[in-house]
């Protein structure tokens, strides 16, 4: 397989249709902070085609921050169930809004209203006022429909490297490397 987005695709199909993991399309997202320093944590992958993988975040938070100051971002998937992990070395940008809004449209309701009651990566006192600023949100917007924050987006990772490893109980994986060279992919195999 020469493009790495479908065997990609194929993997996540796997990954999503495998009833034992929990969250299927979780990823962590590694970006450098402003000292230099990797900075990883899981968000939700959205899509993937052959422009890039779509997550969602406060842009207003650490990793929002570090995308805008340094593009550079590592993508880790790790489906343990079915034997693969997958590394993606990329540059991201923001996506439209129209895009983020329809993103945002999906979100379950309890995940809009803590995105509008917290101001992710900020201090926090106490996981009580945690609890009070989300129940406060919550009684404040009762039944109305939750606009998309200014502050709420996405981001595409445009792959510069795409990474498979077969995992092997013997600890022979199968590592696949694509690198891209404009609109073409380069495969190369590596040792474990």
């Amino acid at each position: 397989m020469s493009n790495p987005i479908i065997k990609f695709k194929s993997c996540w199909d796997k990954a999503k249709s495998n009833s034992t993991l929990k969250h299927p399309s979780a990823v962590c997202v590694t970006t450098i902070d402003e000292h230099g320093f990797p900075s990883g944590r899981f968000v939700d992958l959205k899509a993937v085609d052959d422009s890039g993988f779509i997550f969602c975040t406060n842009l207003d938070s650490q990793k929002g921050r570090d995308i805008q100051r340094n593009p550079k971002v590592g993508l880790t998937f790790w489906w343990e169930a079915i034997g693969y992990q997958v590394r993606v070395n990329g540059f991201a940008t923001q996506i439209p809004s129209t895009i983020s809004e329809k993103y945002w449209k999906m979100r379950p309701r309890d995940a809009q209203i803590t995105t509008l009651s917290c101001k992710q990566s900020q201090p926090l006192l106490s996981e009580q006022d945690l609890n009070k600023q989300f129940e406060e949100a919550k009684r404040n917007i009762g039944e109305m429909q939750i606009p998309k924050p200014e502050n709420w987006g996405g981001f595409i990772v445009k792959p510069k490297s795409i990474e498979f490893l077969t995992f092997k109980e013997s600890r022979l994986h199968i590592r696949e490397l694509y690198s891209a060279f404009g609109d073409e992919w380069k495969k190369s195999l590596l040792q474990p």
